[in-house]
């Protein structure tokens, strides 16, 4: 179909402002959170209401215009990355809480909604919702589906899949879809965990029934300083392993340590390796035992510094300079290239020093900061794309960070989803059966593949292309995983 027509087509559903095609308005919506990676979109769509979204998926279907839909913004792999010939699906007018119901302890909202926002419409009724990714202030419901993203207290609460009960979803023919229920669970399949973390590639999510759950009582931090990365991944594995869960545990390495002190000035430690923040909440009583034994914990794995909070005020400021991570990396670098990947507890220490030795052989930087009770790394890669060559170095050094996460028994990723950034990994994770199985999902929902093509799931052609049976020295990487 000719650009023209589509616009005409799209502008008899939707009022004429909600149809962007300039190059000007299309450019910020050129990238994500993954800006390394840019291309501008046929047209952008910034519907109202559901019935519009039908009418512009049924278009899209019949004239087979690849569709992305689109939320905050706020993703890091790349899963939002227009398509050149496709529409651009903008959920953000959607931004509706239908409606609390604090007996039941749910909220009905668009996905629109902002994260953060569903925290402080539900705290007059003494209620939150749990997940609370860094960008939680600008990100949106829908996108935490679609990723399915945790934050620093998924340790304890889970990720968003463990979060929401319902979904209403549009097919890419405008058939509407109610997945789970408000029950605590539902018959047949579970399509509920298969939607969560499928990259808008099987539906339009335009309502989420969330869960929510009491503030606790009380909630406090401890702080710890180590004069070696080894003792700290030590101290999380005996944590966990005192029956211990903590509402939430992170770690970050040195450099992230300076960089995060020098934009806030908290007062964390900069003689510390490795600086790691483990929380307590429930009641008084609770909360009194696990820091006691928190504490304990972590002297006798060797902590040169403890601190604990005494109030919410000490407790947010701890957690300020993790969630400000990514911001302080913005200060220190031109550019940086934020990785995602999971490796067992046990792994931790060993992967971050085979981190520090890519780091060196690259001559790149590498702020470490991660969610140390699941063993999320969130490596952040600091490079300049301004020299030539730079951007093409930090993809190598990502991609083999993501293999040293197989290696280790992990996978490629832990909340940021595949996108486009981890397409050629997921090559290396999973065989031709798996990949198979994950076409044939995506065919029975979108036959077409009309629903962001290109993104999360490689065709076995372009794995072939990649060199997965590369044979070097007469042997082949990761000869113990099947091969096509």
């Amino acid at each position: 179909m000719l650009r023209e027509q589509l616009i005409l087509g799209l502008q008899a559903i939707l009022p004429t402002e909600s149809v962007l095609y300039g190059d000007e308005d299309l450019r910020p919506y050129e990238c994500d959170g993954l800006s390394a990676y840019k291309q501008l979109p046929r047209v952008v769509v910034l519907p109202h209401t559901e019935a519009q979204i039908i009418q512009v998926l049924q278009l899209c279907h019949a004239t087979q215009t690849p569709v992305v839909a689109r939320g905050a913004g706020t993703g890091l792999s790349g899963g939002a990355l227009p398509h050149t010939a496709g529409v651009l699906l903008s959920l953000t007018k959607l931004n509706q809480i239908r409606s609390i119901d604090p007996l039941a302890r749910l909220a009905y909202v668009q996905p629109g909604v902002r994260n953060l926002a569903i925290s402080e419409a539900a705290k007059p009724y003494g209620l939150h919702y749990a997940p609370d990714p860094s960008s939680q202030i600008a990100c949106s419901i829908g996108g935490n589906v679609a990723e399915n993203s945790g934050g620093v207290h998924c340790l304890k609460y889970g990720l968003t899949v463990h979060n929401i009960l319902k979904l209403r979803v549009l097919t890419i023919t405008g058939e509407v879809l109610e997945i789970g229920g408000e029950s605590l669970d539902s018959a047949g399949y579970d399509l509920l965990a298969l939607m969560t973390g499928s990259e808008g590639m099987l539906g339009i999510v335009t309502e989420i029934v969330v869960k929510l759950i009491p503030l606790p009582q009380k909630a406090q931090l401890v702080m710890s300083s180590f004069d070696d990365v080894h003792k700290a991944a030590q101290a999380v594995a005996d944590v966990i392993g005192a029956g211990i869960i903590p509402a939430g545990m992170e770690m970050m390495d040195k450099i992230t340590i300076h960089a995060v002190e020098e934009f806030l000035h908290i007062g964390y430690d900069l003689n510390a390796a490795a600086i790691l923040l483990c929380e307590s909440d429930g009641n008084v009583e609770e909360v009194a035992d696990e820091i006691a034994c928190i504490q304990r914990i972590m002297k006798l794995s060797g902590a040169t510094r403890i601190s604990t909070s005494q109030n919410d005020l000490d407790r947010l400021s701890f957690w300020a300079g993790r969630k400000a991570a990514f911001p302080a990396a913005g200060r220190v670098s031109p550019d940086y290239y934020c990785m995602d990947g999971t490796i067992p507890r046990k792994r931790l220490a060993e992967v971050l020093q085979g981190i520090e030795k890519l780091s060196q052989e690259y001559g790149l930087r590498c702020m470490n900061v991660f969610h140390a009770g699941d063993g999320n790394l969130h490596p952040l890669i600091l490079y300049d794309a301004n020299q030539p060559g730079e951007l093409e170095k930090t993809e190598e050094f990502g991609s083999r960070i993501l293999e040293m996460c197989i290696h280790a028994g992990g996978t490629i990723t832990g909340e940021h989803g595949v996108g486009i950034e981890k397409i050629n990994q997921m090559c290396m994770q999973f065989g031709n059966a798996e990949l198979a199985m994950f076409h044939a999902v995506k065919a029975a929902f979108d036959p077409l593949g009309l629903l962001n093509p290109g993104k999360a799931i490689p065709t076995l052609h372009r794995c072939a292309e990649l060199g997965a049976m590369h044979v070097h020295q007469g042997t082949d990487k990761f000869s113990y995983l099947p091969r096509f």
